[in-house]
């Protein structure tokens, strides 16, 4: 299996530490995004939407959307559960999921801000709508995580993978995260695994 993806986009840090969680080692393709690679014609035969990431499985089929992806690497590898298993809690761990990867992450992708760009709005203004709507998510993220050391529970899911790299997308753009302690203690939990901590970006061989 190939990974495409982007040592910063935070969609396809989720998907590295999903692999991580379940144990499983997957190579990696970096697309440079503020270059315009996702753009070129041999990516866009890959995932005409132009996104990463995309995951290419050995027998050439290709899953894109990482929501979409972590739900096949569960279904395929259900141990350990990206889910809990009961109804209630997993509706609550997918809304707080989608809120971040949803309704907050496409607001402030490169996309949307050079449109913002196109449309007239200068740099500090971009950056503020930026730095907005990921405050916003969080603040709603704060409200809705559970009970327990990570966002639902005392192991990491689905909610905690949306969650670190959107903490991350926060930073860049400025954002006082400090406003938001429950997140950051889930933050610190899952900085503890390796999962995560090699998940990161700095971590990736196409960092910069």
């Amino acid at each position: 299996m190939l990974l495409h993806g982007y040592f910063r986009s935070a969609a396809s840090w989720r998907v590295r530490i999903a692999f991580n969680l379940k144990g499983i080692k997957i190579d990696g393709v970096s697309h440079h995004l503020r270059r315009g690679d996702q753009h070129l014609p041999a990516f866009l035969q890959l995932n005409p939407q132009g996104f990463v990431p995309a995951l290419e499985l050995d027998d050439g089929t290709v899953l894109t959307q990482s929501l979409a992806i972590m739900a096949w690497l569960d279904e395929k590898h259900p141990l350990p559960a990206l889910l809990p298993s009961d109804a209630i809690t997993r509706a609550k761990v997918r809304a707080f999921a989608l809120v971040l990867a949803a309704d907050t992450h496409p607001l402030q992708n490169l996309a949307v801000l050079a449109k913002l760009r196109a449309l007239g709005l200068d740099e500090p203004k971009v950056q503020a709508w930026a730095a907005d709507v990921n405050a916003r998510g969080l603040a709603v993220c704060e409200q809705l995580a559970g009970q327990g050391s990570f966002a639902f529970g005392e192991a990491p899911g689905l909610a905690d993978i949306c969650l670190v790299p959107q903490l991350g997308n926060a930073r860049r753009f400025g954002v006082d995260v400090t406003r938001f302690p429950r997140l950051l203690a889930i933050e610190a939990q899952c900085n503890a695994l390796d999962a995560f901590r090699e998940a990161a970006p700095a971590n990736q061989p196409d960092a910069e």
